[in-house]
Order: C-alpha cells, then sequence, then structure tokens
C-alpha cells in the first residue's frame, strides 16, 4: 500500500506491538485455546505487514492457508485432546532436553538461510509473483515443501489417532 510515511509508520508500530503482544500471548496463556486464539491473531498481524509491502498473494495465501485451515486444525485438536495430562507432561517433562533440541534446530535454520546466497533466486520480470512462488516451490525449494507436508501428514494422523482412543 502507499500510504504516507507518518501513517505507513504508524500502521508499522501498531502491527509490531500486536504481534510482540499476541505472540508473548501465545506462548504465557496457560489455556491452549487462548493460546491458539492468540496465535490466528499474530498469523492475521503477519499477513497485514505482507499488505503493508505490497505482497497481497503472499498475505492471502498466509490468511486462508495457516489462520484458515492449520489455527482451525489446532483448535480441534486442542479442543480434543486432554489437555491437563498433557500440561502435567510438559511441566513435569524433560524440559531441558526440548529446549536444547530447539536451540540446535534453530541454529541450523539459520545457518541454512545465512549460507543461501540471494542470486539464487529467480529474477523475473516477464512473470508474475504468484508464478514466481511456484517456480521456487517446484525448484529450490522442493525438497523442504515435501518435508514440510509429510510432517503435517504425520501430524494429522497423530491427531486422529489421539482423538479416537
Amino acid at each position: 500500500m502507499d500510504l504516507p510515511g507518518p501513517i505507513h509508520n504508524f500502521l508499522l508500530v501498531f502491527l509490531g506491538s500486536g504481534l510482540i503482544l499476541r505472540g508473548l500471548g501465545v506462548v504465557l496463556r496457560i489455556n491452549p485455546i487462548y493460546s491458539a486464539f492468540s496465535l490466528g491473531l499474530v498469523l492475521v498481524c503477519i499477513s497485514l505487514f505482507y499488505i503493508l509491502t505490497n505482497y497481497h498473494f503472499v498475505a492471502t495465501a498466509k490468511l486462508l492457508i495457516y489462520v484458515g485451515a492449520i489455527n482451525v486444525l489446532i483448535l480441534f485438536v486442542v479442543m480434543f485432546m486432554n489437555i491437563q495430562n498433557i500440561i502435567k507432561i510438559l511441566i513435569h517433562g524433560p524440559l531441558g532436553m526440548a529446549l536444547l533440541r530447539c536451540t540446535i534446530l534453530d541454529t541450523s535454520w539459520y545457518g541454512i538461510i545465512w549460507t543461501t546466497r540471494s542470486n539464487q533466486i529467480i529474477e523475473q520480470d516477464l512473470i508474475g509473483n504468484s508464478q514466481q512462488i511456484g517456480i521456487h516451490l517446484a525448484t529450490d525449494f522442493f525438497l523442504p515443501f515435501e518435508f514440510i507436508s509429510i510432517i503435517l501428514l504425520v501430524a494429522l494422523i497423530g491427531a486422529i489417532d489421539v482423538t479416537l482412543q
């Protein structure tokens, strides 16, 4: 969106503060349903950031896929599960190992992102943004895209298995 500077800066600060506060709400809420609703608002704030930077297709895809599908799936899974037992396991479980795994995963992702060179990105003026996203998903990011789809499939099967027990 082409907005004047003060309005654009105000919207950035407003969305950034909403993103930080709702992100803290995701992490600090004890009730997982409220946490899932806060996650939905975080994803809406991120899509509004994309609208401010004129990436309308990515904003629409994020709203439809993440808020409309994945966040609803998370809400269904949370509502069908026995939350009290899971909270006890998380609080009394091996929290140090979980923090170690998250740290290793984050540092490996940062290493992958840092070593990716910007000249690997396809720059073509003849095709649109959605076609460039399709090209990247079909060439550069094919394995991560398939890996994420397998992880989501396993999570969905696990959620169905938990609800049937």
